[in-house]
């Protein structure tokens, strides 16, 4: 493991919008910076996530649970209405959908793959 602070920062200024493909499926108006790639996993374990406005994700299931945090925006979560500074722990296997009007953007923890359910 290297001791150096500059292995694991990430300058996300530098770093452009992906649009967001899982398991083969483009989620069209999602687009998605990786902060932190685990090795072992072979996934982003910490991401950000932009929404345009009007777009979604589907109803899914978090086998280990999530974080999230609303850095801009407005996002709709099984109809709570988190806004820019709000911040949800969702417990492991909890189920739900993610929507926009306004569009969003989110820092996501995510220790596990989402289920598409």
């Amino acid at each position: 493991m290297s001791q150096n602070i500059h292995d694991y920062i990430v300058n996300t200024q530098q770093q452009e919008w992906h649009p967001l493909v899982e398991k083969g499926i483009h989620y069209e108006g999602v687009f998605v910076k990786s902060l932190r790639f685990d090795t072992e996993s072979q996934r982003s374990t910490t991401i950000l996530l932009k929404f345009q406005p009007g777009t979604s994700y589907p109803y899914h299931n978090h086998p280990a649970g999530e974080e999230l945090f609303i850095l801009e925006g407005e996002a709709i979560i099984e109809g709570a209405s988190l806004k820019a500074g709000d911040y949800l722990y969702t417990p492991p296997s909890f189920k739900h959908a993610v929507r926009t009007e306004t569009g969003c953007t989110i820092l996501f923890i995510v220790p596990e793959e989402v289920e598409i359910l």
